[in-house]
């Protein structure tokens, strides 16, 4: 369920026309409906209600502080996987006791300041980061509260490139060295062992991956109880996918009843990471056409919107729908590309779309843009990023600037000597 409607013509935000949102702030810009994304807050958490639970939002799927004040306000906490998202947090007003810090490649300088931060926990996910993390800690004098992130290899079947969980992958330890590796971390002096994490992907639209890794989790937790470990936390991770096309994932009290009856009777707060799921449908990125260019081969239309602003299309080769922000009747339907201004072959929004013929000057609304579209965002091309916009009822706020060129440069030195 979203906000983006159409009333009579006019495509809709809640209670604003998205035509007024544009002719008021230019094109292109992000749009979040505030409705959106509480409902999908809401829906998510109640699910696990009948469990001790906490849920941390998955921040590189949007990291406006907006949103995160958003969710902080309804309970959230912050699933980081850098020092820049965890400064965000904080600034967002996200207590520390809800964040839980994950990613391979964290640094010296990013493990000091989560533990001067204080947070929940690190999500481990090697060897080598589990006794730098120790080191760091015995430095500042104190410990560093840890779950091991497990790589249960199972596979989750979504876009290889969002498959966390595989043998293969980068991502956390080999189940079948976990039990090695928990007896390493018990010995480590400023290592405090709380929980186990896993997460085998994103996008994910069956309930079954889900349901085998946690199977095999929780074996694992029952074995290391049996070796007198203190598990309190169980990190399922996130995953859940949403409607872009025809998927048709789980609704969240489908997917939490499965879940549940495997993870009841551990004894463990359960730590979820959601983030698609609650953002991907609430937010749409919104373009105007530039041009509609045909050749013997094809029909492009040409908007101003691009691949630095969202890439998933070029990256994943993802569907996003693209809506007009008014609809009109009679129009030829034309087979198209929808392509951006970015001098790459590979920017574009959609290939061989039919849809109602756009005319130059008018809007498109590309559908479920909120997860993983300005986060990914770049200025490839030198182009300034967009704004983000947030909707709340019959209100509109800029909870993000369009930059300017200045701002493309403002990092940027010209030494004298050159």
């Amino acid at each position: 369920m979203h906000h983006f409607q159409y009333r009579g013509d006019h495509l809709m935000c809640e209670e604003v026309p998205i035509e007024r949102i544009a002719e008021e702030v230019g094109t292109p810009f992000y749009l979040y409906s505030h409705a959106t994304l509480t409902h999908h807050f809401q829906v998510f958490d109640q699910a696990f209600a009948d469990i001790p639970h906490l849920v941390c939002f998955a921040m590189k799927a949007n990291s406006n502080v907006a949103t995160l004040k958003l969710f902080a306000d309804l309970g959230s906490g912050a699933d980081v996987v850098s020092g820049g998202e965890l400064y965000r947090a904080l600034r967002a007003g996200i207590p520390p006791s809800r964040i839980v810090f994950a990613g391979v490649g964290k640094t010296r300088e990013e493990m000091g300041f989560a533990l001067k931060s204080d947070i929940l926990m690190f999500n481990v996910e090697s060897p080598q980061e589990l006794r730098l993390l120790n080191d760091v800690a015995g430095a500042m004098g104190t410990k560093a509260r840890v779950a091991l992130r497990i790589n249960p290899d199972v596979d989750p079947n979504t876009h290889p490139y969002i498959a966390t969980g595989l043998k293969k992958s980068k991502f956390g330890i080999d189940i079948s060295l976990a039990m090695e590796e928990y007896r390493v971390a018990k010995e480590l002096q400023h290592i405090e062992v709380v929980g186990v994490h896993q997460h085998i992907g994103s996008q994910i639209t069956e309930i079954a991956p889900f349901v085998d890794s946690l199977v095999k989790v929780a074996g694992l937790i029952a074995e290391l109880r049996d070796h007198g470990f203190a598990i309190t936390y169980l990190d399922v991770g996130g995953g859940l996918g949403i409607t872009y096309k025809d998927e048709n994932p789980p609704v969240p009290r489908v997917f939490a009843e499965a879940m549940i009856a495997v993870i009841k009777d551990l004894g463990c707060t359960i730590v979820l990471e959601p983030g698609r799921v609650i953002v991907g449908n609430a937010g749409v990125l919104v373009t105007k056409v530039l041009y509609d260019k045909r050749t013997p081969a094809k029909h492009f239309i040409v908007v101003d919107a691009g691949m630095n602003d969202l890439i998933r299309p070029s990256l994943y080769g993802s569907f996003h729908s693209i809506l007009p922000a008014r609809q009109e009747t009679g129009r030829e339907t034309v087979v198209v590309d929808v392509v951006g201004p970015v001098c790459e072959s590979g920017d574009f929004l959609a290939k061989d779309r039919s849809m109602p013929a756009p005319k130059p000057g008018e809007l498109l609304v590309v559908m479920s843009a909120g997860a993983y579209g300005y986060t990914m965002s770049s200025n490839y091309n030198s182009r300034p990023r967009p704004p983000e916009i947030m909707v709340k009822g019959d209100r509109y706020f800029t909870i993000r600037e369009r930059e300017s060129y200045e701002d493309l440069i403002r990092n940027e030195r010209l030494p004298e000597e050159l």
